[in-house]
């Protein structure tokens, strides 16, 4: 038996929502399924134990970053990030690619690679799509993602055109480079909004997706409608026998919607980013509990919410934490965040197992808003 394969449990015969498992080393992961992001090898604010209680099934942890700092080399010394972390169930690394072109300092982008300065140091280094997977190897996670590049949004086709080639050509050079079967490697879907190269790419990238296949370039400051419309086109051409990842996005509307057009796997950092700013998301929308009106509000974040932060704690108090700068109160309401995303996940599958996904998501807008 391999060590990676999809079994697809229910379609839902009227969208695009899937029930499926992906098998992996390191455990099975129940898809749909959203996946926290733990950038420098740990969930800010999250003890890994919390986690887990709150149906975390894989975490994310950055390439670009790792390999800034504290090194890949490091990492496989320590026996890689399993046992770097200490986190026992599967985990996923980027390529890295999207930090290269929005965090570093680009030099120049070429075929044969990305010299860049890093944005730590400013340093100098050169990735090629064989580098990018000698790191991924080195940082030994269980899902590895193939060097892409992002395009921002608003980029004119042809330069969209350009790009999308490019990851197509780098794709090929990290399969040939690519020999750990340990590790599922990923090959990312580029194109920007425009239609027809997201067809091209999705045409082109198919055949290199044994495992699983990624969904780049969305998310990336367009409006949620138009990204809907790049999905809707993709559905009809993504292949059925693995899952699709949409990479770096998140909101919980946006889950509902991802799901409805067939994704599977979901990754943002936004959980925790807007966490430590205040912010929780709740069944009744976003609640900004550094608000006055929140001051003598003695009341759970969400009381549908069976989290710890949610049993043990009131708006009130949170909003304390917050506005005297306490740590504990982003930690609370990261664990929150992570919490909900991870309970509406499990209830979307629920749901579609069930038969009744387009009543669940009728359900989620009527309390959460549009």
């Amino acid at each position: 038996m391999e060590k990676f394969y999809f079994k697809l449990i229910k379609q839902d015969p009227d969208t695009g929502a899937r029930a499926g498992v992906l098998h992996t080393p390191h455990g099975d992961i129940e898809t749909p399924v959203y996946m926290p992001v733990g950038t420098q090898a740990t969930v800010k604010g999250v003890f890994p134990r919390d986690l887990k209680e709150a149906g975390a099934q894989i975490i994310l942890a950055n390439t670009y970053h790792l390999y800034m700092r504290p090194g890949d080399e490091l990492v496989k010394k320590a026996g890689g990030l399993h046992t770097f972390m200490n986190w026992d169930r599967p985990i996923l690394t980027d390529s890295g690619g999207f930090q290269v072109f929005s965090l570093a300092k680009l030099n120049d982008i070429k075929d044969e690679g990305v010299t860049f300065r890093s944005n730590v140091d400013g340093s100098k280094h050169f990735i090629t799509p064989e580098r990018a997977m000698e790191i991924e190897n080195n940082l030994g996670a269980d899902i590895i993602m193939a060097f892409d590049q992002c395009t921002e949004y608003g980029i004119d086709h042809k330069g969209s055109e350009k790009a999308m080639k490019r990851t197509l050509q780098w794709l090929d050079r990290c399969y040939n480079k690519h020999t750990n079967d340990d590790q599922a490697l990923f090959p990312i879907v580029q194109g920007n909004l425009y239609k027809d190269l997201r067809k091209i790419s999705l045409k082109e990238t198919a055949p290199y997706a044994k495992y699983g296949i990624g969904i780049g370039g969305l998310s990336v400051g367009e409006p949620k409608p138009l990204m809907y419309e790049i999905l809707d086109e993709m559905y009809p051409d993504y292949p059925t026998r693995i899952p699709r990842y949409l990479m770096g996005v998140g909101s919980p509307d946006c889950l509902v919607e991802g799901v409805y057009r067939g994704i599977d796997m979901f990754d943002c950092v936004l959980a925790t980013r807007i966490a430590r700013n205040g912010t929780a998301m709740t069944s009744r929308g976003k609640v900004v509990v550094r608000n006055g009106k929140y001051k003598e509000d003695f009341t759970p974040l969400d009381p549908e919410c069976d989290c710890y932060c949610c049993k043990n704690y009131t708006k009130a108090y949170l909003r304390h934490l917050i506005n005297v700068n306490e740590m504990m109160g982003g930690m609370l309401l990261s664990l929150h965040n992570i919490s909900f995303l991870t309970k509406l996940m499990r209830d979307i599958r629920k749901s579609i197992i069930g038969g009744y996904f387009k009543d669940f998501r009728k359900e989620f807008y009527a309390k959460y808003g549009e």
